[in-house]
């Protein structure tokens, strides 16, 4: 009884392994969160609020503007352009062959005499084992990626770095195209004219994807992705 009761939880708990699988279909894969090993949190974007400055009629000064204020960004808030110029080319090639073999024979002979009775008997035993495991693997990849993208700074962490995150979408005909960009960024990095390359951002979040009507032709059925996960063969 208690081995029915145990039988009957194995299809419960393998669908609950397989519901973070499926909440994914048809989703891009969930990225992690900015500043996770730092316990920093990205909250909501906000406006720092500035003290407003009374200017005279005939004055050129604008409150609107800082006079000595350098413009790269610094505060929440401020803006950022994020230069992405990606030219990657990898290539793996990895082979593995594994065997062995493992044999054991053993024999015994016996002769007991119990009150004039005597049996004798003989047992031969053989053990033979044979595994054998063969993998290959071969990586060809090519990526070339070049766009700016405009960041926001929604923090700014205690040693005085940035939390930036930003995101743009472009709908061309019935594909909307989405970048999002995200990380941490020192400002001594920043350049002159406000942007920073990719490659200075600290734990990077950069995705470049999209949704439309290509996406989901290219997708499979969801009836095919839902049997891909539960099915067992």
């Amino acid at each position: 009884m208690k081995v029915l009761r145990l039988l009957s939880l194995f299809p419960v708990l393998a669908l609950g392994g397989c519901m973070s699988s499926l909440a994914e279909i048809n989703q891009a894969p969930y990225m992690s969160p900015i500043g996770q090993g730092l316990h920093a949190e990205a909250r909501a974007v906000p406006v720092e609020p500035r003290s407003r400055y009374a200017a005279g009629y005939h004055s050129l000064w604008d409150e609107r503007r800082d006079l000595y204020r350098d413009p790269r960004a610094a505060r929440i808030g401020d803006l950022i352009t994020v230069t992405i110029s990606m030219n990657d080319k990898a290539t793996f090639d990895n082979k593995t062959d594994r065997s062995r073999d493992s044999k054991t024979k053993f024999s015994a002979d016996y002769l007991v005499d119990i009150f004039g009775w005597s049996p004798k008997g003989q047992a031969n035993g053989n053990v033979d084992s044979q595994t054998s495991t063969k993998g290959a693997g071969k990586i060809d990849r090519t990526d070339e990626v070049k766009f700016s993208v405009g960041a926001v700074v929604v923090d700014v962490l205690p040693n005085g770095n940035l939390l930036i995150s930003g995101s743009q979408e472009m709908r061309v005909n019935y594909e909307l195209r989405i970048v999002n960009v995200a990380g941490i960024v020192r400002p001594r990095d920043i350049g002159r004219n406000n942007t920073i390359p990719y490659d200075k951002i600290g734990e990077a979040r950069i995705s470049y994807g999209g949704r439309g009507r290509l996406m989901e032709v290219q997708q499979p059925a969801w009836g095919q992705q839902i049997y891909d996960q539960v099915g067992p063969f």
